[in-house]
């Protein structure tokens, strides 16, 4: 009976776990691509002002450039498609950064329009957790917020 017992709770263990596995994807954010017009204005505009740093396309395709996002994130910018998108700030990138007050004025001294939420020229948005918050916008209009959020 000790040995049924021992049996069916290995069973039950080893089965429930081979079930997680089966389900648990553990999914992780890998990179975002988005349409432009131009990939060599874009990419401008993501080295100068976002201060990216491109890496390899390994598509090795024309008309797409890849950056790095840091910890194993990228952004690829893609001038194969000629479709137009339609664009409003509740669709945007999302990016932190430590030197919140430095990144401001380096869109200043660009001369780069930034916006609080409701769109408040040169107006930085504070949350209700303290995080202080803007947008911009990229040279085909995509929404980038950034936030000093560590």
């Amino acid at each position: 009976m000790k040995y049924i017992l021992a049996f069916l709770l290995f069973y039950i263990s080893f089965g429930n776990s081979m079930g997680q596995n089966e389900t648990d994807l553990s999914l992780k954010f890998n990179h975002i691509a988005i349409s432009v017009k131009d990939v060599d204005v874009a990419a401008t505009f993501y080295q100068n002002v976002m201060g990216l740093q491109e890496i390899t396309n390994r598509t090795e395709k024309e008309g797409i450039r890849w950056f790095s996002l840091g910890e194993g994130k990228e952004l690829h910018l893609i001038s194969t498609i000629e479709s137009s998108i339609q664009l409003n700030r509740a669709v945007h990138m999302a990016v932190s950064t430590a030197n919140f007050e430095g990144l401001i004025k380096r869109l200043e001294q660009l001369k780069v329009p930034y916006s609080d939420w409701p769109g408040t020229p040169n107006k930085i948005f504070i949350r209700a957790d303290g995080i202080q918050q803007i947008y911009i916008q990229d040279p085909d209009g995509y929404w980038i917020e950034i936030n000093s959020a560590e």
